[in-house]
C-alpha cells in the first residue's frame, strides 16, 4: 500500500509584483518520504514555503484545488501550523527581534507552539501538562538546560533547538526546514544535521528546503531541484544530485563529493577565471 500524500500541489503558480515565483508547479510528496528541494536564490523556494503554510494562495483556476497538505485544501491557518513543524531563518528572526527584544524564555517559546503563535502566551490558558510537553519537547533536542534562560541571552545554535523543539511540541506529521543551518557556525551546524537524522530516524517526516547540498543528510533519500519556479529535475538522491546537474541548476561549475552519505558541492568557477 502506498503511503498517503503529505503535500499535493497541482498546477500550482505564484505571482508576485507581476512575476511568475512559481511557475506551474507539480508536487506530491508522500508520508514518511524524506526530501530535499534544493535550486539557488530566486528559484522560488520561499514562495514554496509560503504557499505550503498558507501565507501565500495560488492563482486560481477551475478543477482540482492547486495546493492540499494533509489530504485537505482548506486549513485554519493555526491548526495547519500545528500539524506542520516550521523552522525557518524568518522565524528565527521575529523570535529573536519581534518579541521584546527576544526576551521570551525558552521553554514558553516551546509552549507557543501548542497555540500556533510566536511566542505570544498573554491570555492564553497555559496548563502544567503543556508545560510538561514543551519540557519533553526541549529533552528531545538536548536543549532542557535552556528551558529558563532568554531567547536573546542564546547563540544562534542554541536558539534553533529551541524553534526545533518549539515545531516538534505538537507531534507534527512533518517538519519543514527552510534553510535551516543559516547563521549557525560549524559546530552547531554539526549538532542539527545530527538532531535532522534523529527525527527522521524516530518518523517525522522531513522537508528540506535550501541551496546548500551539505544539508541533505543521509536519511533524505529524495531530492527536487527548483529553477525558476519550476522543476528542473526530481528523482532518487544518487541520480539527481551530479555535478552536470547541480552545473546546470546554479550556473557555474560545480564539483561534487561524497563522503559519509553526505555530498558537498564546490563551486570550481573562480578557479576557471
Amino acid at each position: 500500500m502506498s503511503a498517503r500524500p503529505l503535500l499535493e500541489l497541482n498546477d500550482a503558480t505564484v505571482v508576485k509584483n507581476g512575476v511568475r515565483v512559481l511557475d506551474g508547479l507539480s508536487l506530491t510528496i508522500a508520508e514518511g518520504e524524506h526530501t530535499a528541494i534544493l535550486g539557488p536564490n530566486g528559484a522560488g523556494k520561499t514562495a514554496l514555503i509560503h504557499l505550503l503554510t498558507h501565507d501565500h494562495y495560488p492563482l486560481a483556476r477551475e478543477g482540482k484545488s492547486p495546493v492540499r497538505v494533509l489530504g485537505r485544501d482548506r486549513w485554519v491557518v493555526q491548526e495547519l501550523r500545528s500539524s506542520l513543524g516550521i523552522v525557518t531563518s524568518d522565524l528565527h528572526h521575529q523570535f529573536i527581534e519581534g518579541h521584546s527584544a527576544g526576551r521570551i524564555r525558552g521553554l514558553d517559546a516551546v509552549v507557543s507552539g501548542l497555540f500556533a503563535t510566536r511566542g505570544f502566551l498573554y491570555g492564553l490558558d497555559v496548563t502544567e501538562a503543556m508545560r510538561e510537553r514543551a519540557r519533553t519537547s526541549l529533552a528531545r533536542v538536548e536543549a532542557g538546560h535552556l528551558a529558563d534562560r532568554r531567547l536573546d541571552e542564546m547563540s544562534t545554535g542554541e536558539a534553533r533547538r529551541i524553534l526545533i523543539a518549539r515545531a516538534l511540541v505538537t507531534e507534527p506529521r512533518a517538519l519543514i526546514l527552510d534553510e535551516p543551518t543559516t547563521g549557525l557556525d560549524i559546530v552547531a551546524r554539526g549538532r542539527f544535521l545530527s538532531f535532522m537524522r534523529r527525527i527522521a530516524q524516530q518518523g517525522t517526516t522531513i522537508v528540506l528546503i535550501t541551496h546548500h547540498v551539505e544539508e541533505i543528510v543521509p536519511e533524505i533519500d529524495r531530492v527536487v531541484l527548483l529553477q525558476r519556479g519550476r522543476i528542473a529535475a526530481d528523482g532518487p538522491k544518487v541520480a539527481i544530485l551530479s555535478p552536470a546537474r547541480l552545473s546546470d541548476l546554479f550556473g557555474a561549475p560545480v564539483t561534487l563529493d561524497r563522503v559519509d552519505g553526505f555530498y558537498y558541492a564546490r563551486s570550481t568557477a573562480s578557479e576557471r577565471s
